[in-house]
């Protein structure tokens, strides 16, 4: 196995054993950003010993994480980190919560995983490498009609800003079923074929997206944000079987 892929498993191992245990007993407590998100004291600490292994086994790399920012060495090399991805339902007892770890060379990904013990589900891939979810190999689908198609949307006040809300429930409306799985898990469902479409909201970080989408790519689908272009870095993700993609993004590029 390539050795960054097993740091990274071996990552997501401690994650999962700080995690998810007190996810189950419910014991936490919750403190709001400026932004008025959720964060636990469990987020601060899956960061922190992740964070803390990756200084002594790749010191050479940096470090971006959702909860304490930038730290490591200034090098094409970084790794970000999400601890917790989708604590509004972590808080909340929805077990759609995961810890998300990828490494990137410059403006690629190269390395990822995505935990989700309370799913019993974990993703991972590498770049050439292919994408697996507990080590089965990934196919996204062969879906070519959006009115066949399973869909997944999340609405939010970015969208609505950019006047594209209409446009989003007409997409939603004419696909076979839409369902808004939120958050990395829309994403890894298109990775496996279950999904054929997953829209994120606006404002996504890097650190909540370039875990998925290498596992889509590597499954064999298209991620882009909303302009087309196959980037994990501006604010917004759509993820396809890639036989969709082109009339997604025609369908997005006007109000509805």
């Amino acid at each position: 196995m390539d050795p960054d892929v097993e740091l990274a498993l071996a990552l997501a191992d401690e994650a999962d054993a700080i995690t998810h245990p007190p996810f189950e007993d419910r014991r936490f407590t919750v403190d709001h950003k400026l932004d008025r998100s959720e964060v636990t004291e469990i987020d601060r600490a899956a960061e922190t010993a992740i964070v803390a292994r990756l200084r002594t086994e790749r010191s050479e790399h940096g470090i971006i994480g959702e909860e304490y920012g930038a730290s490591g060495a200034h090098s094409p090399w970084q790794w970000l980190i999400d601890p917790i991805d989708g604590t509004s339902g972590y808080v909340r007892g929805i077990p759609v919560w995961a810890t998300l770890i990828a490494l990137t060379h410059e403006e690629n990904v190269v390395v990822a995983v995505v935990s989700a013990p309370a799913l019993g589900r974990r993703w991972w891939a590498s770049r050439g490498g292919g994408a697996l979810v507990n080590g089965r190999p990934c196919q996204v689908s062969a879906v070519t009609d959006l009115a066949e198609a399973q869909v997944s949307v999340t609405l939010s006040d970015g969208w609505e800003e950019l006047g594209l809300t209409g446009a989003l429930v007409g997409l939603a409306m004419g696909a076979r079923r839409a369902r808004g799985f939120g958050d990395f898990w829309q994403h890894a469902l298109v990775a496996e074929g279950a999904l054929d479409v997953a829209i994120d909201a606006v404002g996504v970080a890097p650190y909540d997206v370039a875990t998925v989408r290498l596992l889509v790519e590597e499954a064999g689908g298209t991620f882009t944000d909303r302009h087309g272009t196959p980037t994990h870095e501006t604010g917004t993700a759509i993820s396809t079987n890639g036989l969709l993609h082109d009339e997604v993004l025609r369908r997005l590029s006007r109000p509805g």
